[in-house]
Protein backbone atom coordinates (compact mmCIF):
# COMPACT_ATOMS: atom_id res chain seq x y z
CA UNK A 1 0.00 0.00 0.00
CA UNK A 2 3.04 2.22 0.21
CA UNK A 3 3.76 2.16 -3.51
CA UNK A 4 2.02 5.33 -4.56
CA UNK A 5 1.59 7.32 -1.36
CA UNK A 6 2.50 10.96 -1.70
CA UNK A 7 3.82 12.87 1.29
CA UNK A 8 0.43 14.44 1.99
CA UNK A 9 -1.36 11.14 1.68
CA UNK A 10 1.01 9.49 4.11
CA UNK A 11 0.72 12.31 6.63
CA UNK A 12 -3.05 11.97 6.58
CA UNK A 13 -2.95 8.18 6.79
CA UNK A 14 -5.76 6.66 8.86
CA UNK A 15 -4.29 4.73 11.77
CA UNK A 16 -7.29 4.34 14.05
CA UNK A 17 -8.49 0.95 12.90
CA UNK A 18 -11.45 1.05 15.27
CA UNK A 19 -13.08 3.92 13.40
CA UNK A 20 -15.02 3.54 10.19
CA UNK A 21 -16.31 5.99 7.64
CA UNK A 22 -19.98 5.85 6.90
CA UNK A 23 -20.80 4.28 3.59
CA UNK A 24 -22.20 6.92 1.34
CA UNK A 25 -25.79 6.47 0.37
CA UNK A 26 -26.03 5.58 -3.32
CA UNK A 27 -28.03 7.93 -5.47
CA UNK A 28 -29.76 7.56 -8.77
CA UNK A 29 -28.72 10.14 -11.30
CA UNK A 30 -31.21 11.84 -13.53
CA UNK A 31 -31.22 9.68 -16.61
CA UNK A 32 -33.61 7.70 -18.71
CA UNK A 33 -32.79 4.40 -17.04
CA UNK A 34 -34.70 3.02 -14.09
CA UNK A 35 -34.23 -0.24 -12.25
CA UNK A 36 -37.53 -1.71 -11.20
CA UNK A 37 -38.09 -4.32 -8.47
CA UNK A 38 -37.55 -7.18 -10.89
CA UNK A 39 -33.96 -5.98 -11.26
CA UNK A 40 -34.06 -5.26 -15.00
CA UNK A 41 -33.40 -1.92 -16.63
CA UNK A 42 -35.93 0.00 -18.67
CA UNK A 43 -34.80 2.69 -21.05
CA UNK A 44 -37.30 5.03 -22.66
CA UNK A 45 -36.60 6.77 -25.95
CA UNK A 46 -38.51 9.07 -28.25
CA UNK A 47 -41.95 10.61 -27.79
CA UNK A 48 -44.82 8.65 -26.28
CA UNK A 49 -47.85 8.17 -28.48
CA UNK A 50 -51.41 8.99 -27.43
CA UNK A 51 -52.50 5.35 -27.11
CA UNK A 52 -51.33 2.18 -25.30
CA UNK A 53 -50.41 0.52 -28.56
CA UNK A 54 -47.94 3.30 -29.34
CA UNK A 55 -46.05 3.05 -26.01
CA UNK A 56 -43.08 0.88 -25.35
CA UNK A 57 -44.67 -2.36 -24.14
CA UNK A 58 -41.64 -3.31 -22.04
CA UNK A 59 -41.74 0.02 -20.22
CA UNK A 60 -45.44 -0.43 -19.53
CA UNK A 61 -45.02 -3.99 -18.29
CA UNK A 62 -42.37 -2.95 -15.78
CA UNK A 63 -44.49 -0.22 -14.25
CA UNK A 64 -47.49 -2.55 -14.23
CA UNK A 65 -45.26 -5.02 -12.42
CA UNK A 66 -44.77 -2.40 -9.71
CA UNK A 67 -48.49 -2.54 -8.98
CA UNK A 68 -49.80 0.33 -11.11
CA UNK A 69 -52.74 -0.17 -13.50
CA UNK A 70 -52.30 -0.24 -17.31
CA UNK A 71 -54.45 2.87 -17.69
CA UNK A 72 -52.47 4.79 -15.10
CA UNK A 73 -49.12 3.82 -16.67
CA UNK A 74 -50.22 4.81 -20.18
CA UNK A 75 -51.49 8.15 -18.89
CA UNK A 76 -48.19 8.86 -17.10
CA UNK A 77 -46.16 8.00 -20.22
CA UNK A 78 -48.37 10.20 -22.41
CA UNK A 79 -47.85 13.18 -20.10
CA UNK A 80 -44.13 12.75 -19.46
CA UNK A 81 -42.73 10.88 -22.45
CA UNK A 82 -40.96 7.52 -22.45
CA UNK A 83 -37.54 9.09 -21.98
CA UNK A 84 -38.18 10.45 -18.46
CA UNK A 85 -38.62 7.46 -16.15
CA UNK A 86 -38.29 9.51 -12.97
CA UNK A 87 -41.12 11.83 -13.99
CA UNK A 88 -43.26 8.80 -14.91
CA UNK A 89 -42.67 7.22 -11.50
CA UNK A 90 -43.44 10.48 -9.69
CA UNK A 91 -46.62 10.89 -11.70
CA UNK A 92 -47.68 7.33 -10.90
CA UNK A 93 -47.12 7.95 -7.19
CA UNK A 94 -49.24 11.07 -7.47
CA UNK A 95 -52.05 9.21 -9.24
CA UNK A 96 -51.96 6.49 -6.56
CA UNK A 97 -52.18 9.06 -3.80
CA UNK A 98 -55.14 10.77 -5.47
CA UNK A 99 -56.99 7.52 -6.09
CA UNK A 100 -56.53 6.33 -2.50
CA UNK A 101 -57.16 9.63 -0.67
CA UNK A 102 -60.52 10.53 0.91
CA UNK A 103 -62.70 12.87 -1.20
CA UNK A 104 -62.17 15.78 1.19
CA UNK A 105 -58.42 15.67 0.74
CA UNK A 106 -56.87 18.49 -1.25
CA UNK A 107 -55.82 17.26 -4.65
CA UNK A 108 -52.26 17.24 -5.90
CA UNK A 109 -52.43 18.05 -9.57
CA UNK A 110 -48.86 18.62 -10.64
CA UNK A 111 -46.20 15.91 -10.70
CA UNK A 112 -43.51 18.60 -10.37
CA UNK A 113 -44.65 19.81 -6.93
CA UNK A 114 -42.05 20.84 -4.37
CA UNK A 115 -40.56 18.47 -1.80
CA UNK A 116 -43.00 19.81 0.79
CA UNK A 117 -46.00 18.89 -1.35
CA UNK A 118 -44.50 15.48 -2.06
CA UNK A 119 -44.04 14.82 1.65
CA UNK A 120 -47.59 15.98 2.34
CA UNK A 121 -49.25 13.57 -0.06
CA UNK A 122 -47.02 10.75 1.08
CA UNK A 123 -48.00 11.34 4.69
CA UNK A 124 -51.71 11.54 3.97
CA UNK A 125 -51.55 8.45 1.80
CA UNK A 126 -49.67 6.50 4.45
CA UNK A 127 -52.22 7.61 7.04
CA UNK A 128 -54.83 5.66 5.08
CA UNK A 129 -53.13 2.43 6.11
CA UNK A 130 -54.10 3.00 9.74
CA UNK A 131 -57.37 4.89 9.27
CA UNK A 132 -59.17 2.63 6.82
CA UNK A 133 -59.16 -0.80 8.43
CA UNK A 134 -57.75 -2.82 11.31
CA UNK A 135 -56.51 -6.38 11.38
CA UNK A 136 -58.72 -7.59 14.21
CA UNK A 137 -58.34 -11.25 13.22
CA UNK A 138 -54.65 -11.09 14.00
CA UNK A 139 -54.90 -8.75 17.00
CA UNK A 140 -52.70 -6.27 15.14
CA UNK A 141 -53.67 -2.63 14.86
CA UNK A 142 -52.05 -0.49 12.23
CA UNK A 143 -52.95 2.60 14.24
CA UNK A 144 -49.90 1.65 16.32
CA UNK A 145 -47.63 1.52 13.30
CA UNK A 146 -44.54 3.65 13.36
CA UNK A 147 -43.50 5.95 10.53
CA UNK A 148 -40.95 3.35 9.50
CA UNK A 149 -43.61 0.63 9.25
CA UNK A 150 -45.84 2.91 7.18
CA UNK A 151 -43.03 3.64 4.75
CA UNK A 152 -42.22 -0.06 4.44
CA UNK A 153 -45.84 -0.92 3.67
CA UNK A 154 -46.07 1.91 1.15
CA UNK A 155 -43.01 0.57 -0.68
CA UNK A 156 -44.41 -2.95 -0.53
CA UNK A 157 -47.63 -1.66 -2.13
CA UNK A 158 -45.50 -0.32 -5.00
CA UNK A 159 -44.18 -3.84 -5.65
CA UNK A 160 -40.95 -3.97 -3.67
CA UNK A 161 -40.46 -6.92 -1.35
CA UNK A 162 -40.44 -6.19 2.37
CA UNK A 163 -36.73 -7.01 2.77
CA UNK A 164 -35.75 -4.38 0.18
CA UNK A 165 -38.07 -1.81 1.67
CA UNK A 166 -36.88 -2.42 5.23
CA UNK A 167 -33.23 -2.08 4.26
CA UNK A 168 -33.95 1.15 2.37
CA UNK A 169 -35.77 2.69 5.33
CA UNK A 170 -33.05 1.57 7.75
CA UNK A 171 -30.33 3.12 5.62
CA UNK A 172 -32.05 6.33 4.53
CA UNK A 173 -34.13 6.96 7.64
CA UNK A 174 -37.86 6.90 8.27
CA UNK A 175 -38.10 10.63 7.50
CA UNK A 176 -36.88 10.11 3.91
CA UNK A 177 -39.28 10.70 1.06
CA UNK A 178 -40.66 7.81 -0.98
CA UNK A 179 -38.72 9.11 -3.98
CA UNK A 180 -35.46 8.92 -2.00
CA UNK A 181 -36.26 5.41 -0.83
CA UNK A 182 -37.06 4.14 -4.32
CA UNK A 183 -33.91 5.82 -5.62
CA UNK A 184 -31.91 3.97 -2.97
CA UNK A 185 -33.39 0.60 -3.94
CA UNK A 186 -32.93 1.21 -7.65
CA UNK A 187 -29.35 2.42 -7.23
CA UNK A 188 -28.51 -0.59 -5.07
CA UNK A 189 -29.82 -2.89 -7.79
CA UNK A 190 -27.89 -1.02 -10.47
CA UNK A 191 -24.63 -1.30 -8.52
CA UNK A 192 -25.37 -4.83 -7.31
CA UNK A 193 -24.29 -3.62 -3.91
CA UNK A 194 -22.83 -6.46 -1.85
CA UNK A 195 -24.38 -5.38 1.41
CA UNK A 196 -24.11 -7.89 4.22
CA UNK A 197 -27.70 -7.27 5.33
CA UNK A 198 -29.18 -7.94 1.91
CA UNK A 199 -30.57 -11.43 1.39
CA UNK A 200 -28.63 -13.42 -1.21
CA UNK A 201 -31.52 -13.36 -3.65
CA UNK A 202 -34.25 -10.75 -3.94
CA UNK A 203 -37.37 -12.12 -5.55
CA UNK A 204 -40.08 -9.81 -6.91
CA UNK A 205 -43.37 -9.71 -5.14
CA UNK A 206 -46.13 -11.58 -7.02
CA UNK A 207 -48.58 -9.23 -8.71
CA UNK A 208 -51.70 -10.80 -7.23
CA UNK A 209 -54.96 -8.84 -7.17
CA UNK A 210 -56.81 -9.06 -3.89
CA UNK A 211 -60.51 -8.80 -3.35
CA UNK A 212 -60.13 -5.90 -1.00
CA UNK A 213 -57.59 -3.28 -0.06
CA UNK A 214 -57.86 -4.35 3.58
CA UNK A 215 -56.81 -7.95 2.90
CA UNK A 216 -53.86 -6.75 0.79
CA UNK A 217 -52.74 -4.40 3.55
CA UNK A 218 -53.09 -7.07 6.23
CA UNK A 219 -50.98 -9.55 4.27
CA UNK A 220 -48.19 -6.99 3.82
CA UNK A 221 -48.33 -6.04 7.49
CA UNK A 222 -47.95 -9.68 8.55
CA UNK A 223 -45.11 -10.09 6.04
CA UNK A 224 -43.38 -7.13 7.63
CA UNK A 225 -43.77 -8.64 11.09
CA UNK A 226 -42.34 -11.94 9.87
CA UNK A 227 -39.32 -10.08 8.50
CA UNK A 228 -38.89 -8.27 11.82
CA UNK A 229 -39.03 -11.64 13.60
CA UNK A 230 -36.45 -13.06 11.19
CA UNK A 231 -34.12 -10.10 11.85
CA UNK A 232 -34.57 -10.59 15.59
CA UNK A 233 -33.61 -14.26 15.28
CA UNK A 234 -30.57 -13.32 13.18
CA UNK A 235 -29.57 -10.81 15.84
CA UNK A 236 -29.83 -13.47 18.53
CA UNK A 237 -27.65 -15.75 16.46
CA UNK A 238 -25.05 -13.01 16.03
CA UNK A 239 -25.12 -12.38 19.76
CA UNK A 240 -24.56 -16.08 20.43
CA UNK A 241 -21.56 -16.01 18.09
CA UNK A 242 -20.23 -12.93 19.87
CA UNK A 243 -20.71 -14.62 23.24
CA UNK A 244 -18.78 -17.62 21.97
CA UNK A 245 -16.06 -15.27 20.73
CA UNK A 246 -15.54 -14.01 24.26
CA UNK A 247 -13.95 -17.37 25.07
CA UNK A 248 -10.97 -16.31 22.92
CA UNK A 249 -9.43 -13.32 24.66
CA UNK A 250 -6.12 -11.66 24.00
CA UNK A 251 -3.82 -12.36 26.96
CA UNK A 252 -2.00 -9.67 28.89
CA UNK A 253 0.94 -9.97 28.75
CA UNK A 254 0.76 -11.47 25.27
CA UNK A 255 3.24 -14.30 25.76
CA UNK A 256 1.31 -17.23 24.28
CA UNK A 257 2.38 -20.57 25.75
CA UNK A 258 5.60 -18.99 26.96
CA UNK A 259 8.51 -16.82 25.82
CA UNK A 260 12.21 -17.11 26.72
CA UNK A 261 12.35 -13.95 28.84
CA UNK A 262 9.15 -14.37 30.86
CA UNK A 263 8.33 -16.99 33.46
CA UNK A 264 4.92 -18.59 33.23
CA UNK A 265 3.16 -21.68 34.45
CA UNK A 266 3.80 -24.90 32.55
CA UNK A 267 1.07 -25.38 29.98
CA UNK A 268 -0.18 -28.73 28.78
CA UNK A 269 -2.55 -28.81 25.85
CA UNK A 270 -4.40 -31.70 24.25
CA UNK A 271 -4.95 -31.43 20.51
CA UNK A 272 -8.12 -32.76 18.87
CA UNK A 273 -7.52 -36.03 16.98
CA UNK A 274 -8.27 -34.31 13.67
CA UNK A 275 -5.45 -31.81 14.31
CA UNK A 276 -2.66 -34.32 14.89
CA UNK A 277 -0.15 -34.56 12.03
CA UNK A 278 1.29 -35.40 9.68
CA UNK A 279 1.80 -32.79 8.53
CA UNK A 280 2.63 -30.21 11.13
CA UNK A 281 1.10 -26.84 10.30
CA UNK A 282 1.62 -23.27 11.42
CA UNK A 283 -0.75 -20.37 10.63
CA UNK A 284 -0.22 -16.69 11.50
CA UNK A 285 -2.30 -13.49 11.34
CA UNK A 286 -2.82 -10.22 13.19
CA UNK A 287 -4.02 -10.64 16.78
CA UNK A 288 -6.20 -7.50 16.77
CA UNK A 289 -8.69 -8.79 14.22
CA UNK A 290 -12.43 -8.02 14.26
CA UNK A 291 -14.45 -9.90 16.81
CA UNK A 292 -15.26 -13.43 15.75
CA UNK A 293 -12.39 -13.80 13.28
CA UNK A 294 -10.21 -15.90 15.57
CA UNK A 295 -13.18 -18.08 16.48
CA UNK A 296 -13.64 -18.81 12.79
CA UNK A 297 -9.95 -19.44 12.22
CA UNK A 298 -9.79 -21.76 15.21
CA UNK A 299 -12.94 -23.61 14.18
CA UNK A 300 -11.65 -24.27 10.67
CA UNK A 301 -8.20 -25.25 11.91
CA UNK A 302 -9.50 -28.20 13.90
CA UNK A 303 -10.58 -26.22 16.99
CA UNK A 304 -7.02 -25.50 18.09
CA UNK A 305 -6.62 -22.70 20.61
CA UNK A 306 -4.64 -19.78 19.11
CA UNK A 307 -1.34 -18.75 20.66
CA UNK A 308 -1.13 -14.94 20.88
CA UNK A 309 2.37 -13.48 21.11
CA UNK A 310 3.76 -9.94 21.00
CA UNK A 311 7.21 -9.90 19.38
CA UNK A 312 8.35 -7.18 21.77
CA UNK A 313 9.45 -10.10 23.98
CA UNK A 314 11.83 -11.18 21.21
CA UNK A 315 13.08 -7.87 19.74
CA UNK A 316 12.87 -4.08 20.10
CA UNK A 317 9.57 -3.70 18.20
CA UNK A 318 6.03 -4.75 19.04
CA UNK A 319 4.20 -7.11 16.68
CA UNK A 320 1.02 -8.63 18.07
CA UNK A 321 0.17 -11.83 16.21
CA UNK A 322 -1.94 -14.94 16.64
CA UNK A 323 -0.64 -18.39 15.72
CA UNK A 324 -2.61 -21.60 15.27
CA UNK A 325 -0.47 -24.71 15.03
CA UNK A 326 -0.22 -28.38 16.02
CA UNK A 327 3.44 -28.20 17.05
CA UNK A 328 4.66 -29.38 20.44
CA UNK A 329 5.03 -26.51 22.91
CA UNK A 330 7.64 -28.07 25.21
CA UNK A 331 11.44 -27.84 24.80
CA UNK A 332 11.43 -24.70 22.68
CA UNK A 333 14.58 -22.63 22.45
CA UNK A 334 15.39 -19.17 21.04
CA UNK A 335 17.66 -18.23 18.19
CA UNK A 336 21.19 -17.17 19.04
CA UNK A 337 22.51 -14.60 19.34
CA UNK A 338 19.65 -13.08 21.32
CA UNK A 339 18.55 -9.95 19.41
CA UNK A 340 18.59 -6.50 21.07
CA UNK A 341 15.47 -5.85 23.13
CA UNK A 342 15.40 -2.04 23.36
CA UNK A 343 15.65 0.82 20.88
CA UNK A 344 19.03 1.96 22.22
CA UNK A 345 20.44 -1.57 22.08
CA UNK A 346 19.20 -2.02 18.51
CA UNK A 347 20.10 1.52 17.35
CA UNK A 348 22.91 2.70 19.64
CA UNK A 349 23.69 5.83 17.59
CA UNK A 350 20.29 7.28 18.53
CA UNK A 351 21.19 7.39 22.23
CA UNK A 352 23.27 10.56 21.82
CA UNK A 353 20.33 12.59 20.53
CA UNK A 354 17.47 10.98 22.44
CA UNK A 355 15.71 13.60 24.64
CA UNK A 356 14.87 12.74 28.22
CA UNK A 357 11.20 13.48 27.68
CA UNK A 358 10.94 10.71 25.02
CA UNK A 359 10.43 7.69 27.27
CA UNK A 360 10.12 5.08 24.51
CA UNK A 361 12.15 1.88 24.90
CA UNK A 362 10.29 -0.17 22.26
CA UNK A 363 9.11 0.65 18.76
CA UNK A 364 5.56 0.06 17.67
CA UNK A 365 4.58 -2.48 15.03
CA UNK A 366 6.69 -2.05 11.89
CA UNK A 367 4.41 -1.02 9.05
CA UNK A 368 4.40 -1.13 5.27
CA UNK A 369 5.04 2.62 4.88
CA UNK A 370 7.00 5.35 6.65
CA UNK A 371 6.66 8.97 7.75
CA UNK A 372 7.29 11.61 5.11
CA UNK A 373 10.03 14.22 4.82
CA UNK A 374 7.40 16.94 5.30
CA UNK A 375 6.42 15.43 8.63
CA UNK A 376 9.97 15.27 9.96
CA UNK A 377 10.54 18.85 8.81
CA UNK A 378 7.44 20.04 10.69
CA UNK A 379 8.72 18.33 13.82
CA UNK A 380 12.13 20.03 13.43
CA UNK A 381 10.51 23.46 13.09
CA UNK A 382 8.28 22.80 16.10
CA UNK A 383 11.35 22.03 18.26
CA UNK A 384 13.99 24.47 17.06
CA UNK A 385 12.29 27.48 18.67
CA UNK A 386 13.10 26.05 22.10
CA UNK A 387 16.65 26.05 23.42
CA UNK A 388 15.60 24.06 26.46
CA UNK A 389 12.96 21.39 26.92
CA UNK A 390 9.88 22.22 24.79
CA UNK A 391 6.50 22.80 26.43
CA UNK A 392 4.24 19.84 27.12
CA UNK A 393 1.96 20.45 24.14
CA UNK A 394 4.93 20.35 21.75
CA UNK A 395 6.27 17.23 23.47
CA UNK A 396 2.92 15.52 23.09
CA UNK A 397 2.66 16.38 19.40
CA UNK A 398 6.18 15.12 18.69
CA UNK A 399 5.79 11.91 20.72
CA UNK A 400 2.45 11.09 19.09
CA UNK A 401 4.00 11.36 15.63
CA UNK A 402 7.12 9.44 16.69
CA UNK A 403 5.05 6.57 18.05
CA UNK A 404 2.76 6.54 15.03
CA UNK A 405 5.56 6.42 12.48
CA UNK A 406 8.35 4.79 14.53
CA UNK A 407 10.56 7.87 14.17
CA UNK A 408 13.96 7.85 15.90
CA UNK A 409 16.34 10.66 16.87
CA UNK A 410 19.26 11.19 14.49
CA UNK A 411 20.38 14.69 15.50
CA UNK A 412 19.46 17.73 17.55
CA UNK A 413 15.73 18.33 16.96
CA UNK A 414 15.94 15.81 14.10
CA UNK A 415 13.85 12.64 13.79
CA UNK A 416 13.82 10.22 10.88
CA UNK A 417 12.03 7.02 9.86
CA UNK A 418 13.80 3.69 10.10
CA UNK A 419 15.97 2.65 7.18
CA UNK A 420 15.09 -0.64 5.39
CA UNK A 421 18.20 -2.38 6.71
CA UNK A 422 17.21 -1.36 10.27
CA UNK A 423 13.76 -2.85 9.73
CA UNK A 424 15.39 -6.05 8.42
CA UNK A 425 17.49 -6.28 11.59
CA UNK A 426 14.50 -5.69 13.89
CA UNK A 427 12.49 -8.40 12.11
CA UNK A 428 15.32 -10.92 12.26
CA UNK A 429 16.26 -11.01 8.57
CA UNK A 430 19.87 -10.96 7.35
CA UNK A 431 21.31 -7.62 6.27
CA UNK A 432 20.42 -6.66 2.69
CA UNK A 433 17.81 -9.41 2.53
CA UNK A 434 15.49 -7.13 0.54
CA UNK A 435 18.16 -4.94 -1.06
CA UNK A 436 19.17 -4.88 -4.72
CA UNK A 437 17.96 -6.89 -7.67
CA UNK A 438 15.81 -4.06 -8.96
CA UNK A 439 13.74 -3.82 -5.76
CA UNK A 440 12.71 -0.26 -4.91
CA UNK A 441 12.90 1.31 -1.47
CA UNK A 442 9.10 1.44 -1.36
CA UNK A 443 8.83 -2.26 -2.17
CA UNK A 444 11.32 -3.07 0.57
CA UNK A 445 9.19 -1.34 3.21
CA UNK A 446 6.02 -2.96 1.90
CA UNK A 447 7.49 -6.47 1.84
CA UNK A 448 9.07 -6.14 5.28
CA UNK A 449 5.90 -4.69 6.81
CA UNK A 450 3.94 -7.79 5.76
CA UNK A 451 6.51 -10.32 6.96
CA UNK A 452 6.99 -12.63 9.96
CA UNK A 453 9.16 -11.61 12.90
CA UNK A 454 11.78 -14.33 12.41
CA UNK A 455 12.90 -14.72 16.04
CA UNK A 456 9.31 -15.26 17.21
CA UNK A 457 8.51 -17.80 14.51
CA UNK A 458 11.83 -19.59 15.02
CA UNK A 459 11.09 -20.02 18.73
CA UNK A 460 7.87 -21.86 17.84
CA UNK A 461 9.49 -23.93 15.06
CA UNK A 462 12.55 -24.84 17.14
CA UNK A 463 10.87 -28.07 18.33
CA UNK A 464 11.28 -29.43 14.78
CA UNK A 465 15.08 -29.51 14.89
CA UNK A 466 15.36 -32.84 16.73
CA UNK A 467 12.47 -34.31 14.74
CA UNK A 468 14.00 -33.66 11.31
CA UNK A 469 17.79 -33.84 11.68
CA UNK A 470 18.16 -34.80 8.01
CA UNK A 471 16.06 -31.97 6.68
CA UNK A 472 12.45 -30.93 6.21
CA UNK A 473 9.99 -30.61 3.31
CA UNK A 474 7.78 -27.56 3.57
CA UNK A 475 4.75 -26.15 1.77
CA UNK A 476 4.97 -22.38 2.29
CA UNK A 477 1.69 -20.57 1.52
CA UNK A 478 1.70 -16.76 1.22
CA UNK A 479 5.48 -16.98 1.60
CA UNK A 480 6.15 -13.25 1.47
CA UNK A 481 9.89 -12.70 1.77
CA UNK A 482 10.52 -16.13 3.27
CA UNK A 483 10.22 -15.55 7.02
CA UNK A 484 9.60 -19.23 7.79
CA UNK A 485 12.38 -20.34 5.45
CA UNK A 486 14.87 -17.98 7.09
CA UNK A 487 13.76 -19.13 10.56
CA UNK A 488 14.31 -22.82 9.75
CA UNK A 489 17.66 -22.06 8.14
CA UNK A 490 18.82 -20.06 11.17
CA UNK A 491 17.71 -22.95 13.40
CA UNK A 492 20.01 -25.25 11.46
CA UNK A 493 17.21 -27.35 9.93
CA UNK A 494 18.14 -28.29 6.32
CA UNK A 495 15.54 -27.37 3.70
CA UNK A 496 15.18 -30.44 1.48
CA UNK A 497 12.17 -29.04 -0.40
CA UNK A 498 10.23 -25.80 -0.28
CA UNK A 499 7.14 -25.28 -2.43
CA UNK A 500 6.70 -21.53 -2.12
CA UNK A 501 3.36 -19.94 -3.08
CA UNK A 502 3.50 -16.15 -3.32
CA UNK A 503 1.64 -13.80 -5.66
CA UNK A 504 4.14 -10.92 -5.49
CA UNK A 505 6.91 -11.19 -8.06
CA UNK A 506 9.05 -8.85 -5.93
CA UNK A 507 8.76 -11.21 -2.97
CA UNK A 508 9.41 -14.30 -5.09
CA UNK A 509 12.59 -12.69 -6.38
CA UNK A 510 13.70 -11.90 -2.81
CA UNK A 511 13.22 -15.52 -1.72
CA UNK A 512 14.94 -16.88 -4.83
CA UNK A 513 17.89 -14.54 -4.28
CA UNK A 514 18.20 -15.55 -0.61
CA UNK A 515 18.03 -19.23 -1.60
CA UNK A 516 20.95 -18.76 -3.98
CA UNK A 517 22.98 -16.48 -1.69
CA UNK A 518 22.83 -19.01 1.16
CA UNK A 519 23.75 -21.95 -1.13
CA UNK A 520 20.73 -24.04 -0.25
CA UNK A 521 21.11 -27.67 -1.35
CA UNK A 522 17.41 -28.48 -1.55
CA UNK A 523 14.77 -27.74 -4.15
CA UNK A 524 12.78 -24.49 -4.35
CA UNK A 525 9.58 -24.50 -6.42
CA UNK A 526 7.76 -21.22 -7.04
CA UNK A 527 3.99 -20.95 -7.58
CA UNK A 528 2.42 -17.53 -8.14
CA UNK A 529 -1.20 -18.00 -7.08
CA UNK A 530 -2.45 -19.99 -4.11
CA UNK A 531 -5.77 -20.55 -5.87
CA UNK A 532 -3.96 -22.46 -8.63
CA UNK A 533 -2.77 -25.06 -6.14
CA UNK A 534 -5.37 -27.79 -6.54
CA UNK A 535 -5.64 -31.42 -5.51
CA UNK A 536 -3.94 -32.75 -8.64
CA UNK A 537 -0.83 -30.59 -8.15
CA UNK A 538 -0.67 -31.43 -4.46
CA UNK A 539 -0.94 -35.14 -5.16
CA UNK A 540 1.81 -34.81 -7.77
CA UNK A 541 4.12 -33.11 -5.25
CA UNK A 542 3.32 -35.66 -2.55
CA UNK A 543 3.93 -38.61 -4.90
CA UNK A 544 7.21 -37.08 -6.11
CA UNK A 545 8.67 -35.91 -2.80
CA UNK A 546 6.93 -38.19 -0.30
CA UNK A 547 4.69 -35.62 1.32
CA UNK A 548 5.15 -32.44 3.36
CA UNK A 549 6.47 -32.28 6.91
CA UNK A 550 5.26 -28.73 7.51
CA UNK A 551 2.60 -26.42 6.02
CA UNK A 552 3.26 -22.76 6.92
CA UNK A 553 1.28 -19.65 6.00
CA UNK A 554 -0.06 -16.26 7.00
CA UNK A 555 -2.89 -15.07 4.76
CA UNK A 556 -3.33 -11.32 4.06
CA UNK A 557 -4.68 -9.11 6.86
CA UNK A 558 -5.94 -6.31 4.58
CA UNK A 559 -9.56 -6.82 5.66
CA UNK A 560 -8.81 -7.42 9.34
CA UNK A 561 -6.72 -4.70 10.98
CA UNK A 562 -3.50 -2.75 10.83
CA UNK A 563 -2.30 0.20 8.80
CA UNK A 564 -2.77 -1.63 5.50
CA UNK A 565 -6.37 -2.52 6.17
CA UNK A 566 -8.56 -1.68 3.19
CA UNK A 567 -11.92 -2.68 4.63
CA UNK A 568 -13.60 -4.07 7.71
CA UNK A 569 -15.01 -7.14 5.94
CA UNK A 570 -13.09 -9.63 8.07
CA UNK A 571 -12.55 -13.08 6.59
CA UNK A 572 -15.17 -12.33 3.95
CA UNK A 573 -13.00 -9.58 2.45
CA UNK A 574 -11.33 -10.15 -0.89
CA UNK A 575 -7.78 -10.50 0.49
CA UNK A 576 -8.38 -11.98 3.93
CA UNK A 577 -10.77 -14.59 2.52
CA UNK A 578 -7.63 -16.31 1.25
CA UNK A 579 -7.48 -17.88 4.73
CA UNK A 580 -9.97 -20.40 3.42
CA UNK A 581 -7.46 -21.36 0.73
CA UNK A 582 -4.93 -22.07 3.47
CA UNK A 583 -7.43 -24.39 5.15
CA UNK A 584 -8.47 -25.93 1.81
CA UNK A 585 -4.90 -26.77 0.88
CA UNK A 586 -3.97 -27.99 4.37
CA UNK A 587 -6.99 -30.27 4.47
CA UNK A 588 -6.17 -31.65 1.00
CA UNK A 589 -2.60 -32.38 2.08
CA UNK A 590 -3.83 -34.18 5.20
CA UNK A 591 -6.33 -36.25 3.19
CA UNK A 592 -3.87 -37.18 0.41
CA UNK A 593 -1.10 -38.05 2.86
CA UNK A 594 -3.57 -39.98 5.01
CA UNK A 595 -4.48 -42.18 2.05
CA UNK A 596 -0.80 -42.89 1.37
CA UNK A 597 -0.22 -44.26 4.87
Amino acid sequence: MGESNTDDEIDNFGWDTDDELETQKPTLSSCSSLIVPSGSSTVGSGEASSSASGCNSKLISHFVGMGFSDKMVVKAIEENGEGNSEAILEALLTYSALDSSPPVQEQVTDSDESDESSSAYEGSFLDDFSDSDSCADNEENTNDMSEKEKKVLFLADMGYVVEEATIAVDRCGADSSIEELTDFICAAQMAKAADATLPPEIKPRPNHLFSSYSENKKRKYLQYKLWEKKKHQMGNERRRVNEDDETIRLPNPMIGFGVPTETCATIHRALPDSAIGPPYFYYENVALAPKGVWNTISRFLYDIEPEFVDSKFFCAAARKRGYVHNLPIQNRFPLLPIPPKTIHEALPLTRKWWPKWDSRTKLNCLQTCIGSAKLTDRIRKALEDWDTEPPLNIQKYVLDECRKWNLVWVGRNKVAPLEPDEVEMLLGFPKNHTRGGGISRTDRYKSLGNSFQVDTVAYHLSVLKDMFPNGITMLSLFSGIGGAEVALYRLGIPLKLVVSVEISEVNRNIVRSWWEQTNQKGTLIDIADVQQLNGDKLEQFINTFGGFDLVVGGSPCNNLAGSNRVSRDGLEGKQSALFYDYFRILDLVKCIMGKKQ
